[in-house]
């Protein structure tokens, strides 16, 4: 065999090498984005439950807080309506008790408010 018979069959075996080598990685690589495509679709899948559950509670708490509301303002009608023609309803209450009142009560909505701790 002359010395370019070899020569072509060493190249031909080198570049059949070559070839084999990277088909061999690239198949593997592809085999590793399909496990990590699978996982983060796998893990988009559970935040996207967690965002629905989320939601729900969310609208669960909104509807409460409106509920609270509601029956705040008709008991507030309730007692208005109770102290009408109440004598006693009427006379001022001292600068230190109302003031005191006022800033339970306003103690009392801050600790309740929950639009102001979600911004």
């Amino acid at each position: 065999m002359d010395k370019s018979k070899i020569l072509g069959i060493a190249l031909i075996a080198v570049i059949f090498v070559l070839i084999s080598y990277f088909g061999y990685n690239n198949y593997q690589e592809r085999k590793q984005l399909k496990k990590e495509k699978s996982e983060l679709s796998e893990k988009i899948e559970q935040l996207q439950q967690t965002i629905e559950k989320n939601n729900q509670i969310i609208a669960d708490n909104e509807q409460s807080k409106r509920e609270l509301e509601n029956q705040s303002i008709e008991r507030q009608e309730q007692i208005n309506e109770q102290l009408k023609d109440n004598g006693c309803a009427s006379q001022f209450v001292p600068m230190p008790i109302s003031g005191s009142l006022y800033n339970r009560a306003k103690n009392l909505r801050e600790s309740t408010n929950t639009g102001t701790s979600a911004q």
